[in-house]
């Protein structure tokens, strides 16, 4: 069932959405709809990743980094030759876990802060891409061609990008983990009250550090799609400030900074907003540089949101 800070969310969508299509008729235009549909799938994968941690009262600051080094491995193991593109998938994909459980195990077993780990994450992983490509741009050779994997990351079907519709499976999927599982309801326990937890019987620890794991895995997979997508890769900026945006949607979609709040529906609603809010800067012809004002303001907005909701109703 829809919250009620969902459906203000739905609501405020389709005002925004209204106002753009009123203030500039290319907003309803097929190619701006399946542009922006395949930027809420990019961004929505590593949106949805981001909620899982800050949900367990965590956060993750280096997913914009995760997304440049994996990025600059799988372009260099698909293109090396040496490896089949559907084994390079794994590699990245169990490299993302393994980041994911390393900085788990950090917080939830030596008890570092999570702001520390994943901020230190934040710098590691950037210097290691730079120096992995010695600061050059990494993109596959000219005239280099994958047909299946172009296909099935960048490809449509009857035009709705695979971006969005893989989003919508992970969505699926994650939104059943979160609500209708177990380690969902623990989940919300741990962030909430994470000593209250352990003294319930719960391993605190075990469902922290798989909070990591997934969204660092699922960090993984929106690296390989949005590799795919731009086909060369910058080590020094691609992926800057994709931790923001991840932050945002979700703290949009109703994802407490203090944990243990959050829906994977508001996550899906928050990326769109912000998507909806970027096209509306693009199409005004405003300065691409105030998306940056634009994801800060909406972060603050949201915590100050969540503060009034939460003193009119106090856990």
């Amino acid at each position: 069932m829809i919250g009620r800070k969902d459906l203000g969310l739905l609501i405020l969508i389709l005002v925004v959405g209204t106002v753009v299509a009123i203030i500039n008729p290319r907003f309803l235009s097929p190619i701006n709809l399946s542009n922006t549909a395949n930027l809420i799938g990019l961004f929505g994968i590593f949106a949805v990743a981001q909620a899982f941690v800050i949900i367990s009262g965590g956060i993750e600051l280096s997913v914009g980094s995760i997304i440049a080094l994996l990025g600059v491995v799988f372009v260099d193991l698909v293109s090396g030759g040496t490896f089949a593109p559907g084994v390079a998938v794994v590699i990245v994909l169990l490299l993302g876990c393994m980041i994911g459980l390393a900085h788990g195990l950090l917080v939830a077993k030596v008890g570092l802060q999570p702001f520390v780990v994943t901020l230190c994450g934040l710098l590691i992983y950037r210097g290691i891409a730079r120096y992995y490509t010695e600061d050059a741009t990494a993109g596959f050779p000219f005239g280099a061609s994958f047909p299946v994997l172009e296909w099935l990351t960048a490809g449509r079907f009857y035009g709705v990008p695979h971006s969005l519709i893989a989003f919508l499976a992970i969505t699926l999927v994650m939104g059943l983990v979160l609500h209708r599982s177990v380690f969902g309801r623990y989940l919300f326990a741990v962030g909430k009250n994470e000593e209250a937890a352990r003294y319930s019987g719960i391993n605190t620890g075990r469902v922290v550090v798989a909070a990591y794991v997934i969204c660092c895995g699922l960090t993984a997979v929106a690296a390989i799609f949005i590799a795919m997508y731009t086909r060369s890769i910058s080590p020094s900026s691609h992926g800057n400030f994709y931790e923001l945006y991840a932050i945002a949607a979700a703290v949009l979609g109703g994802c407490s900074l203090r944990g243990g709040e959050g829906s994977i529906l508001g996550v899906v609603l928050g990326t769109v907003l912000l998507q909806v809010l970027q096209n509306l800067v693009n199409l005004l012809g405003i300065p691409s540089s105030l998306n940056f004002a634009v994801m800060g303001s909406v972060i603050l907005l949201g915590v100050i949101a969540d503060g009034q909701f939460s003193k009119r109703n106090p856990r």
